[in-house]
């Protein structure tokens, strides 16, 4: 479909006889790239200091917090059986002590999620041991690189150093994030899959419109047959990707399927934004002919061969899962296929797929059914997530005395340690507001960067919300917080105004843009002790717990 340009003489203009930019600057990426060594050393920079936030006394807590019950067990077995197994009533207390023999069943566990995330806790486990510090490793060093993303992410969005780094300290600084990069649980790991995945597309987008603005001259002048660049545009290095990431950000838990199914039509309306520059004639609909079924490949297909991937350990032993689970608690038999000897090209290959798909069956009642009317302490509703409205304690040892560990409380009172899982909330509230303000600057001045945010936020949170009879719980928003801050950024970008805009603007603007990130920062600082167990007093605790609903 490719046709060879062609050339008009001078740019047409406007109504106002102003001359419209031509195709090559009206696709070139707003990025500027002349500070790349600053650049880098600031990402650098920042993101030593996430990891050492993040790496502090990782193993203090020595004890299996919240799920980690689950996640650092199965992935030990996984690593070391292939397939998570079951094990012994009391082998919490034998791990801790440091006795790994004889712990884990011969039989296999019926895990109610995929098994990327856990691959990853168990890599940490094999390079530092079955430890608290061990199974936190890889969630560490997840959270630490998610914050180098968002800098290299919101640098680009916004074409300014300065901004990307702003970004990366808010990631930096907000408590949820952190507190989930020292726990060996799976949303940090879907979290910073699915931020890449995203920062992966922005790349796509610029790396698109680049290489149209050279496929076309600049005098380029469309007519009703023109297609544009097709053949040109069909390898896609950032878009595969991002497939990648959207494939590992599904095997760690499912719900990413959803940002990855909302991203996938904007990427096809970026596409047609592309052609529309360079005056392609429909361009939603040529669009979704020659870029959206490509980019059908490069985001779906890739991410189900990731995920399917992903499920190698199990399906190398699919008949010890059809022997031990052919009839759960979830779900219906596996199937009569399980009676007769299999056949054809691949045969077992075939047949653990088969079964594979009928576990799937089994897990989805699981979340579907087999939870329905179930409680659990701290529960809340997705709502009211974006404002903190429910956090989840993970850890709590109170009623320490005085002369205790090192327990200073005044007279007639007593120390206490407690990990709550809480966003900082200076950060979050004023992210509402910008994500307020991010909706009118998507729709409203068609801005789409903000429609990255946008949608990030959206497609991360309103899937939660026909779920909220069932225990789900606030942390999941950790996925959120990144396109949050994207509007934040965002925000902040517009009110301390672009090269033209006055001294004065520019002075206000970046005063009132500093004066927020030191609110954060210092807001974080006031609630570190509850989110790495500090000791801390009774009545210094009362004064971190401002809500009722915080307990």
């Amino acid at each position: 479909m490719d046709q060879p340009p062609r050339r008009t003489t001078g740019l047409s203009t406007t109504a106002d006889a102003r001359r419209v930019p031509s195709a090559r600057r009206r696709l070139a990426p707003a990025l500027r790239d002349d500070d790349r060594f600053v650049a880098w050393a600031a990402t650098v920079a920042i993101t030593l200091l996430a990891g050492f936030l993040r790496l502090w006394q990782l193993g203090r807590s020595k004890a299996f917090l919240f799920d980690e019950t689950y996640y650092a067990k199965d992935a030990w077995s996984l690593w070391h059986h292939g397939y998570v197994t079951g094990y012994v009533p009391d082998a919490n207390e034998k791990i801790l002590s440091g006795r790994l023999t004889g712990l884990w069943t011969d039989s296999p566990s019926m895990v109610v999620h995929p098994e990327a995330g856990k691959w990853l806790i168990a890599l940490g486990e094999e390079v530092f041991g079955m430890t608290p510090f061990g199974w936190r490793f890889a969630s560490a060093v997840a959270g630490t690189l998610m914050v180098a993303v968002m800098i290299r992410l919101a640098r680009r969005l916004t074409g300014s150093t300065l901004l990307g780094c702003v970004a990366g300290l808010l990631l930096c600084f907000d408590g949820l994030e952190l507190v989930l990069s020292r726990l060996a649980l799976l949303d940090i790991f879907l979290a910073f899959f699915l931020l890449s995945a995203v920062a992966c597309l922005v790349a796509d987008r610029d790396w698109g419109r680049l290489r149209i603005a050279r496929l076309v001259p600049g005098d380029f002048r469309a007519t009703a047959s023109d297609w544009g660049p097709v053949r040109a545009l069909l390898w896609r290095p950032w878009r595969l990707a991002a497939g990648v990431c959207f494939g590992l950000a599904c095997a760690t838990k499912w719900n990413a399927i959803f940002p990855l199914a909302a991203f996938g039509v904007l990427v096809w309306t970026w596409d047609a934004g592309a052609r529309r520059a360079i005056g392609i004639r429909m361009p939603r609909l040529r669009s979704l002919v020659v870029d959206a079924l490509p980019a059908f490949c490069y985001l779906v297909l890739v991410a189900l061969v990731v995920y399917v991937a992903s499920w190698t350990g199990w399906l190398l032993h699919a008949d010890v899962y059809e022997k031990a689970l052919s009839d759960t608690q979830y779900g219906p038999y596996w199937g009569s296929y399980l009676k007769h000897d299999v056949h054809g090209f691949f045969p077992h290959l075939e047949r653990s797929l088969r079964s594979l798909w009928h576990y799937h069956h089994d897990v989805y009642a699981f979340h579907t059914k087999f939870l329905d009317g179930a409680k659990h302490t701290y529960q809340s509703t997705p709502q009211g997530w974006l404002i903190l409205n429910r956090p989840v304690g993970v850890q709590a040892d109170l009623g320490i005395k005085p002369g205790e560990q090192g327990c200073t409380a005044p007279a007639g009172s007593t120390c206490l340690r407690q990990v709550l899982l809480l966003g900082t909330p200076a950060l979050w509230w004023g992210g509402v507001l910008a994500l307020v303000y991010a909706v009118f600057g998507w729709l409203g001045k068609r801005d789409w960067r903000f429609g990255v945010a946008v949608v990030g936020v959206l497609a991360s949170w309103l899937p939660w919300i026909p779920n909220d009879d069932r225990p789900i719980f606030s942390y999941y928003a950790v996925a959120i917080i990144p396109f949050t801050i994207l509007a934040i950024v965002l925000c902040l970008g517009t009110m301390i105004g672009g090269p033209r805009a006055s001294d004065r603007r520019r002075m206000w603007g970046t005063a009132v843009a500093g004066a927020f990130v030191v609110l954060v920062i210092v807001n974080f600082a006031w609630f570190w002790p509850i989110y790495v167990g500090d000791l801390i007093t009774t009545p210094q605790w009362l004064d971190r717990i401002w809500f009722s609903r915080w307990i």
